[in-house]
């Protein structure tokens, strides 16, 4: 089993829930900083993975989302600066925890880890992605396993359409009907999440339901006879946006990284990293703990 964690899941879930008053001696924020190398710990700690990647995002505005659509994540506000540095930080920590992590300026971490998902089953090694964004339950095949680490726990193959209302392989579809706010993907007007889940449940994709509109007006589904004309109209609107909800499985990654196993921790740089941000002793133990297990 290889382990794919989705770093900016866990650096914001820090930042929001730990006080911006943890400081470095300089002033400097290290909330984020500090609740993500704790759960990469307490991770290493639990699970003592042989195969582990922790994926990062490095930049939204020069995806190639973008240059698709101008459009994708403009919703969304820049992250301060204190929070792009915490960000360098955290992956300064993995590299002397001794795990692989990676970043792309063209692909995001789910492109990352839809790639290493793919790399893994080429050589008979399944995935658990640890993460709570539910874009990445796509990936998901009934060896794998998607964990929301802190929150609903794991799901199976089977389980990811009790939570999500859709199967894995559906996904990508259901967003590209519905819309992803999130990502401000616009979506089909008139069909929310509700219609777009009954429309995957009697068809199987995207393909199957153009292949089949004039059988819609059949569905016992809200607003049924007016749907397919709505999916004809908005059709090229839909093909742009199931180019942006689908990961792309084919970075390019380093061949000697591909293996994924963990090194012996940098305890000396672990040490000196923690004396520049001022973090203290519970960590570095743990981080002695971990050196341990390998």
């Amino acid at each position: 089993m290889q382990y794919l964690i989705d770093a900016s899941v866990y650096i914001y879930r820090a930042y929001y829930s730990i006080p911006d008053d943890m400081v470095d001696d300089e002033g400097n924020p290290i909330n984020a900083l500090y609740g993500f190398c704790r759960f990469l710990g307490d991770f290493m700690e639990k699970i003592q993975p042989t195969h582990i990647a922790v994926l990062f995002d490095e930049s939204l505005t020069s995806s190639f989302r973008v240059d698709i659509y101008p459009e994708y994540k403009a919703n969304r506000d820049p992250a301060p600066l204190h929070l792009k540095r915490q960000f360098v930080k955290c992956q300064q920590f993995t590299k002397l925890l001794g795990l692989f992590e990676f970043s792309h300026p063209k692909f995001e971490a789910d492109d990352l880890i839809g790639t290493l998902v793919k790399l893994g089953r080429y050589e008979g090694r399944p995935s658990t992605i640890v993460t709570r964004d539910k874009d990445l339950a796509q990936l998901i095949t009934e060896k794998d396993i998607f964990w929301d680490f802190s929150g609903k726990g794991r799901l199976t193959y089977q389980q990811i359409p009790d939570v999500f209302g859709v199967k894995p392989e559906q996904i990508a579809d259901f967003l590209a009907l519905a819309g992803d706010s999130s990502d401000n993907i616009p979506g089909v007007p008139g069909i929310g999440k509700k219609t777009a889940t009954a429309l995957l449940q009697n068809f199987q994709s995207l393909d199957d339901i153009y292949s089949n509109l004039e059988k819609i007006k059949d569905l016992s589904v809200r607003g049924a006879k007016t749907l397919a004309s709505k999916l004809e109209q908005h059709e090229s609107a839909v093909i742009l946006a199931r180019k942006l909800t689908g990961i792309h499985c084919d970075v390019p990654i380093d061949p000697i990284q591909k293996d994924l196993n963990p090194q012996y921790p940098d305890l000396g740089a672990i040490n000196a990293f923690y004396d520049e941000v001022n973090i203290g002793t519970a960590l570095r133990r743990q981080a002695e703990r971990i050196s341990e297990l390998y």
